[in-house]
């Protein structure tokens, strides 16, 4: 039995939208006067677009000098700068081997989904030349809570009409990966210093369909032994 589905995140997985995500974020700090650096960027990766404004907040002590509206037209600020710098990415600025991967799982009648929390993304799978190989893409606005709650892995899967326990979800983010493993989906993550994934893989050029389907098949010989 092959998996039912195979869900995404999008930054990091399919393609890399970091460092347009810190240029933005850097410049929007710098107008209220706070630095931040590459490294701490890095604490921001799979949070929502308020979430990461609040720690940006807190790192430089300015939690108690911005209302809820200061804080929205900060955040929109953010996204315009953000949005303007997507006219960067083009179908090559697609992570090694996602495309052949995309064109495996379609070949093999294997649906494919897309979790991200970015309301950019339909945007970004339209630069990238995508978005036709994706059946669904959870509607990341529609959202009560944000990763590492599963709700829009849930969402995906509902929308794809599957069950997530027959869907493998690929992150590259701790947050995504417990959402992934509360949604009761198998978990593939990409990158160092993740924690609890059920495959580990260091880049996308590891994720080819043999790799996901030998371990797909092991995972489902191993629950079989177990009952």
């Amino acid at each position: 039995m092959k998996p039912q589905a195979v869900i995404f995140d999008l930054d990091g997985v399919i393609t890399d939208t970091a460092h347009l995500h810190f240029v933005a974020w850097r410049n929007v700090a710098a107008e209220v006067g706070i630095m931040i650096d590459e490294k701490f960027n890095a604490e921001l990766k799979g949070i929502s677009r308020m979430a990461s404004l609040e720690r940006i907040l807190h790192h430089g002590g300015k939690d108690a000098a911005f209302d809820l509206s200061a804080r929205e037209a900060l955040a929109g600020r953010k996204n315009a700068l953000y949005v303007d710098s997507l006219s960067q990415l083009t179908p090559q600025s697609v992570l090694p081997g996602m495309t052949s991967l995309l064109h495996t799982l379609k070949a093999q009648g294997i649906k494919t989904g897309l979790a991200s929390v970015s309301l950019n993304a339909p945007a970004i799978l339209t630069a990238l030349g995508l978005q036709s190989h994706f059946d669904f893409c959870a509607d990341a606005s529609r959202l009560k809570r944000s990763k590492p709650d599963p709700e829009i892995f849930l969402a995906a899967c509902e929308g794809l009409k599957v069950d997530p326990a027959r869907c493998i979800g690929i992150e590259d983010a701790q947050a995504g990966i417990e959402a992934i493993n509360a949604s009761g989906m198998l978990s593939v993550g990409i990158g160092v210093g993740l924690k609890h994934a059920d495959l580990l893989l260091d880049s996308t050029e590891e994720l080819t369909w043999p790799r996901l389907e030998a371990f797909w098949n092991q995972q489902q010989r191993a629950c079989a032994s177990s009952h």
